[in-house]
């Protein structure tokens, strides 16, 4: 399984939003398929890899996540907030390795944070679009250059070093103003969804 796309390839659903996916997903449309694992697969791989510190048993925790998807596509809803869900997903994995005794208990107080998050009703009630709105709104409020920074970050997928080339800046100026930006983000949008389901927003293809 390959966690690490090229940003310039482009599936004929790439253009579909997240509920058309499904609904083309449950009509055994494996370009949909391909889209939403273009999507989200690297994002839920470091959500799950925060979480494990373990990349090979967080690889194998998104595999298995995908491979359910495609298995059991009948069973999501055409109107799911598939990040909330994703999140979700990805969250209860990691729990029942914990009760399997699969993961060093090292790991146990970084995983607990996540047990403290808003719950699994919460976030499956939230509005996907509702909550894309919110981020929208607070990013406006950044600082001018922060806000041009994070967006070529966000929407152009563009490296640091390539953020920095176009605006004539530092790549080290480039990263301190994407953290400061979630850093603020995080902050204004914490009473409505926590922090793993926030950068799978953001930074979802």
């Amino acid at each position: 399984m390959n966690l690490y796309f090229d940003k310039n390839i482009m599936s004929s659903s790439a253009l579909h939003s997240d509920q058309n996916l499904v609904i083309l997903l449950q009509a055994g449309d494996e370009s949909a398929f391909a889209e939403i694992y273009n999507r989200y697969a690297l994002l839920l791989y470091r959500q799950a890899n925060q979480m494990l510190h373990d990349p090979e048993a967080s690889k194998d925790l998104v595999q298995d996540l995908f491979l359910t998807i495609w298995s059991n596509a009948q069973q999501l809803k055409a109107d799911a907030n598939l990040a909330g869900y994703f999140y979700i997903a990805v969250r209860n994995r990691v729990f029942k390795l914990i009760e399997r005794g699969r993961l060093k208990n090292d790991y146990l107080s970084s995983i607990a944070l996540y047990a403290s998050e808003i719950n699994t009703d919460t976030i499956d009630a939230l509005n996907e679009r509702d909550l894309q709105q919110l981020i929208d709104a607070e990013i406006e409020r950044l600082p001018p250059q922060m806000k041009r920074v994070f967006e070529l970050s966000r929407k152009e997928h563009l490296s640091h070093l390539e953020i920095a080339e176009r605006l004539g800046i530092s790549d080290k100026t480039v990263k301190k103003q994407i953290n400061k930006a979630i850093k603020i983000l995080r902050v204004k949008l914490r009473c409505f969804m926590p922090l793993g389901l926030l950068m799978i927003l953001l930074f979802k293809k």
